[in-house]
């Protein structure tokens, strides 16, 4: 699977011809399976990751993709709890969440502890179960048993935050849920992964753009990029910097109920109005629609870490890995798409 050339992805999931890329082929035609996605996200250190899960609940309630799981690289008690209350108000309160232990980034969010927290005369604003990340499991068994208890080659894997659970998981041993090893049990499940990591274009390679995701934690970066055994289509921090999300949807958009949790931690991240960069709703948006037209591919190759966490690509004809490009008409399109997922309500509200 690792020869596939990346300028083929779409085209084989469009037209379905490989049952490899068969799952990431979502209803774009009548018929077509949802997405089985996994959501790895560093949840509170910016605000794109909760914009990409609310758009995560949107697609799935129009059929294109099933969210099996949420994994946190992010190690602050509040992060799995503000993801149980965002799932909780999207109508999926019983997706399994789990969390990194230890893991990079302790520090609180400038939102999630507000969100979990809010309270209207004494009750919760958002209703939620999970009080701490404390009580979650542990992500990397979490991975593994959902994984195992998935069909072959049909999990799509967004990973939005840093590369340590993945890592993590490809070094796993085999144990109760699974005889394969981490990456054996990645290479039988999953058909495609696609991070927000790196810098690959807009005058940031000159510059030895390092990107914060995969700065954060090099290490496990370069783990993931060198040994992940399915390909790879990465977003940049080019791609998410040039479509950027309005303050006016903020505004105007999530007013269908009296408190939005996804409106108040935007509101709570920034001071108001500002427009944010759209990072990593772009991964989550190839991740479920790569036949849609949304983006460009460049050609294929391999995408290396440097030890200070400067990303290389270095072209390669049939190589596994390769990056997102989008045109300025693209980028119109895009936003457009990015704002209505965000923003849908959900079912029955």
């Amino acid at each position: 699977m690792h020869k596939i050339r990346c300028h083929r992805l779409v085209f084989l999931a469009v037209a379905g011809l490989a049952a490899l890329v068969s799952s990431a082929a979502v209803a774009e035609k009548p018929g077509r399976a949802a997405v089985r996605l996994i959501f790895d996200t560093d949840m509170g250190n910016d605000i794109d990751d909760a914009l990409a899960l609310g758009m995560i609940h949107a697609l799935a309630d129009r059929g294109e993709c099933e969210l099996l799981a949420v994994t946190l690289s992010k190690d602050n008690e509040y992060s799995a709890p503000f993801v149980d209350v965002v799932n909780t108000f999207f109508g999926r309160g019983d997706v399994p969440i789990g969390v990194v232990r230890p893991g990079p980034t302790p520090a609180d969010s400038k939102y999630t502890r507000s969100v979990v927290t809010a309270t209207d005369a004494g009750r919760q604003r958002f209703p939620h179960d999970l009080l701490s990340g404390r009580d979650a499991p542990e992500a990397v068994g979490l991975l593994r048993k959902v994984l195992a208890a998935q069909p072959d080659h049909s999990v799509v894997v967004a990973v939005v935050g840093f590369s340590t659970n993945l890592a993590r998981l490809l070094d796993s041993g085999p144990d109760a849920v699974s005889p394969l090893d981490g990456r054996a049990l990645v290479g039988r499940k999953v058909t495609l992964l696609s991070p927000m990591a790196g810098a690959f274009g807009g005058g940031l390679v000159e510059k030895r753009h390092r990107e914060y995701n995969v700065m954060t934690d090099v290490a496990s970066a370069q783990n993931v990029f060198s040994r992940w055994p399915t390909p790879i289509v990465a977003s940049g921090y080019e791609i998410g910097r040039a479509i950027m999300y309005p303050a006016q949807s903020i505004r105007e958009d999530y007013g269908y109920v009296p408190h939005h949790p996804l409106k108040e931690a935007y509101e709570l991240y920034q001071k108001m109005p500002y427009d944010r960069p759209t990072w990593d709703l772009t991964s989550v948006l190839y991740a479920v629609r790569p036949g849609r037209g949304y983006f460009q591919l460049s050609q294929p190759g391999r995408i290396v870490v440097d030890d200070d966490g400067f990303t290389q690509f270095r072209p390669e004809p049939n190589g596994p890995h390769c990056y997102l490009v989008v045109s300025p008409k693209q980028v119109i399109r895009v936003k457009e798409a990015l704002v209505m997922l965000s923003s849908q309500p959900p079912r029955g509200k």
